[in-house]
């Protein structure tokens, strides 16, 4: 798995988890349903740090919130 991947899965986790859409979602962040879209539909590589604080703060949670889990904690380091 790589960090795209596991970005997409948490944010569709707590899409689920608090029974809202993906269009919901991006009303909540202030981020455009294109741009919520593209990383769901693995067309944005990479996606910034402030867009996913963005949609930290629009699901009220921290950074370290939305990180902590054992998908990030066991990503391989990426060397370029």
């Amino acid at each position: 798995m790589d960090i795209n991947e596991a970005i997409k899965n948490r944010i569709q986790e707590f899409c689920v988890k608090r029974n809202i859409t993906p269009n919901g979602l991006s009303y909540l962040c202030g981020i455009s349903q294109s741009t919520i879209k593209s990383i769901l539909n693995d067309e944005t590589k990479n996606p910034t740090i402030a867009t996913i604080k963005k949609i930290c703060d629009g699901l009220e949670i921290t950074l370290a919130e939305f990180f902590n889990t054992p998908e990030f904690n066991g990503l391989e380091q990426e060397i370029r």
